[in-house]
């Protein structure tokens, strides 16, 4: 048989998670492998791309939704163990448990549509479903956008386990990535704001000719318009003109509303913005693997 795809392994991972024991993604691998009776054939399978096999990734797509969908609880990298609604669900559904049966979960339903900088929903697209009417490339770019979507909550899930310190850090060097303060030494961002964020001015560029007043909340609620217009008071007292204001929940409506009727230049950068921005400029990520798509070259079958 080939490899099932990542739905198919929900319920065995279950099974080897039932007996309450922390397990590491090794267990779930061979375990689950165990229970399906795949073959050495289909474990050794590997992806297109040479980055990891297609077990491995199944498996791994497979014990991140149980998560998302808290019928697993992730004890430290790497190592998990069934929660009383992993246990639950593995009664009610020891056939087979997917996507269509974790949507019955409101922390899973949260997890597919995060909300963008507008605060609309933006909903991740289907693992699976019908592929009919999808060209190759629109296939591609749908999965891409799947695993955009989820390394961006990865991220945020990281930035959140932290210490202010580390997303100090983590906030300085996302500035110096993308062109401000010059070096990471003499980016250092001045004053602590007590409550988990930071605060102070950084160059905008190399030499120093202009500032930026530079805001970051590690926070769960919604920033509002007091705290922008206290962050906009800021500004003068600091020399400013501009501001970023950085946090990694997301801003209350009113808030564009208000900056709308201000002098001053206020950027905001919402969680799931920052960790777009991450992402694309390489703060805390890695190149797992790389497709290359090639086309014919019609020039070089053109004839004098």
């Amino acid at each position: 048989m080939s490899v099932p795809n990542f739905q198919a392994f929900m319920v065995p991972i279950l099974t080897v998670a039932a007996d309450g024991a922390v397990h590491s993604t090794a267990d779930f691998e061979k375990g689950s492998a165990d229970i399906l009776k795949l073959s050495a054939e289909d474990r050794a399978q590997m992806l297109a791309s040479g980055s990891m096999t297609v077990l491995r990734d199944r498996v791994g797509w497979a014990y991140y939704h149980l998560f998302r969908a808290g019928l697993l609880d992730r004890s430290s990298r790497g190592r998990y163990n069934i929660t009383a609604r992993g246990l639950q669900s593995l009664k009610e559904k020891p056939a087979g448990i997917d996507q269509k049966y974790l949507k019955k979960f409101p922390e899973y339903m949260e997890y597919l549509a995060p909300k963008s900088k507008e605060g609309s929903a933006s909903p991740i697209p289907p693992l699976t479903g019908d592929v009919g009417t999808q060209t190759p490339q629109g296939i591609i770019d749908d999965a891409y956008k799947v695993l955009q979507q989820r390394l961006a909550n990865d991220l945020l899930d990281q930035i959140a386990a932290k210490s202010p310190s580390f997303f100090e850090n983590l906030v300085i060097k996302l500035l110096v990535k993308m062109g401000y303060g010059g070096s990471e030494h003499d980016a250092r961002v001045t004053g602590q704001s007590g409550d988990g964020g930071i605060d102070g001015l950084i160059n905008e560029d190399r030499l120093g000719l202009d500032r930026i007043y530079v805001q970051a909340k590690r926070w769960q609620d919604k920033v509002g318009t007091p705290q922008i217009r206290d962050f906009v008071g800021s500004l003068a007292g600091g020399g400013a003109h501009k501001g970023v204001f950085i946090t990694t929940s997301s801003f209350q409506p009113g808030v564009l509303d208000y900056l709308r009727g201000v002098q001053q230049r206020v950027v905001l950068i919402d969680g799931q913005r920052l960790a777009e921005l991450c992402i694309e400029f390489g703060i805390g990520v890695v190149i797992e693997g790389a497709y290359q798509i090639k086309k014919v070259d019609t020039s070089f079958f053109d004839e004098d």
